[in-house]
């Protein structure tokens, strides 16, 4: 997912697992990429995430549609109103309506551009309320496993720029990613080729 990224997770998981300093700890790892992709709630969100892009997608066009055929029909009036054909009452009743059109295609023009912006807005919302609860969730889990495992915190490899040296030994994504991924529904577990390709797991 586009923005359904590591933008929280680094922030989120030291926030909610930072290291003492004031004991000796018994530290574990995981990778908050590899649980965020791998978590089947993911793919749910991403589903969710591409049906509304292509609700968007779809009033945008029929708006743009719309907004096309004022235009047209604007022109042709335009037109017939400089027929020197025609007569004079004929011309400004023509011109009279060529007013109009060009009335409805400005306003056309405002609600498209207005929509576009509170869709962008919409989508961006979403994402962020999306990442929002699935890093909560895997939070709580991570958490839970640490508590188990007796480690008193837990780094996230996936922040390079912060981990020197992660012992695999004590690495707990994988059975995080088993705990997460517990009540899945089977369809959603199969593989991802099935999402379009700017909704499909980053690369480590």
């Amino acid at each position: 997912m586009k923005k359904l990224t590591l933008a929280f997770l680094t922030a989120a998981i030291l926030a909610a697992t930072a290291i003492s300093a004031e004991a000796q700890s018994k530290v574990a790892s995981v990778d908050m990429k590899k649980l965020f992709n791998g978590y089947w709630k993911f793919k749910q969100s991403a589903t969710i995430l591409e049906d509304r892009k292509t609700s968007h997608r779809k009033e945008l066009k029929a708006m743009a549609d719309d907004l096309d055929k004022a235009q047209t029909a604007y022109k042709q009036l335009l037109e017939q109103a400089n027929d020197p054909l025609i007569s004079a009452d004929e011309r400004d009743k023509r011109k009279a309506a060529a007013t109009s059109k060009s009335k409805d295609v400005n306003n056309a023009k405002v609600a498209l551009e207005q929509y576009q912006r509170q869709a962008e807005t919409s989508l961006v919302e979403l994402e962020q309320r999306l990442s929002g609860n699935l890093i909560s969730e895997i939070q709580k889990t991570v958490g839970a496993k640490a508590k188990t495992g007796g480690f008193s915190a837990v780094i996230n490899t996936a922040a390079t720029e912060v981990v020197v040296f992660a012992d695999p030994a004590n690495d707990i994504t994988e059975s995080v990613l088993k705990e997460l991924n517990l009540n899945a529904p089977p369809e959603i577990l199969k593989s991802t080729s099935t999402l379009p390709p700017s909704l499909k797991p980053n690369s480590p």
